[in-house]
């Protein structure tokens, strides 16, 4: 059992947990807790390591999750509840966490949706849009500079699987604009534009969503033919850019559910 919180694995999963170069220097990331482990099991995802306590060793189902875990090829790792609470990122461990390789599921060289993000900075905004488009089957998404990293250990538990699903591209502009060369691009706005459930999401089309503290970059609205809007009868001057993109995106699922 590993008991120090200067054992070398230990300090290595806290720089994973707390440093964005340690996380891209190693290409790996850390999951904690059952649903996102059963997730990853799920995806056929290599799990490298698993670190676990004896309360969860204790839970009805732990020494059953190990056993599956170790049969995936992961090495088990007992530790202490104090190298625990050090290597976690939550303030109530469950008692499990995982290392293994980012996931980079790989985007379609066709698509007749895209969902573009315009340096969305918020952790918890970031995990849920992907978790929404996860969910909604985007075929691909592209991420702009200027965006939070997507592991994040806050946008990572946010996103509730997500990393496993969701086709991600990192592209410059340029390189989106490129990949949307055939599509009609739309750019969620507060305050004007087309009704969202006017548009006509069934053509080959993309969105592309801004973080609503500083509102759409210059290089969003010059690759954009169109803005939409969403009504607020209410008065309310903007709607947070997670909400705001499951409505949009969402609409486009119903269009083309209808269609079909």
């Amino acid at each position: 059992m590993i008991t120090s919180t200067t054992n070398e694995r230990v300090k290595f999963v806290r720089s994973l947990q707390s440093q964005r170069r340690a996380r891209r220097k190693s290409g790996k990331f850390v999951l904690e807790g059952i649903n996102l482990i059963n997730e990853a099991l799920a995806s056929n995802a290599g799990i490298d390591e698993v670190f676990y306590t004896d309360d969860f060793v204790a839970t009805v189902n732990g020494p059953a999750i190990l056993d599956g875990l170790s049969q995936a090829g992961a090495a088990l790792l007992a530790v202490d509840d104090t190298v625990m609470r050090a290597m976690s990122d939550t303030r109530t461990p469950q008692g499990i966490l995982t290392v293994l390789p980012v996931p980079h599921p790989a985007p379609p060289t066709e698509f007749s949706f895209a969902l573009v993000i315009d340096a969305v900075s918020d952790p918890g905004n970031m995990g849920a849009i992907m978790r929404v488009a996860a969910a909604a089957a985007v075929p691909v998404m592209f991420v702009t500079a200027g965006t939070v990293d997507l592991t994040n250990p806050k946008v990572v538990r946010s996103a509730m699987g997500a990393h496993f699903r969701l086709p991600v591209q990192i592209l410059s502009w340029e390189g989106i604009a490129n990949r949307l060369s055939e599509h009609v691009v739309f750019i969620a706005e507060a305050s004007s534009g087309a009704l969202y459930y006017q548009v006509n999401w069934q053509q080959p089309s993309a969105l592309i969503v801004s973080d609503e503290a500083h509102g759409p970059s210059r290089e969003a609205i010059e690759l954009a033919h169109a803005r939409v809007t969403i009504p607020m009868p209410g008065g309310m001057e903007s709607l947070n850019v997670a909400i705001a993109s499951s409505i949009l995106i969402f609409e486009m699922v119903r269009q083309r559910t209808h269609a079909s």
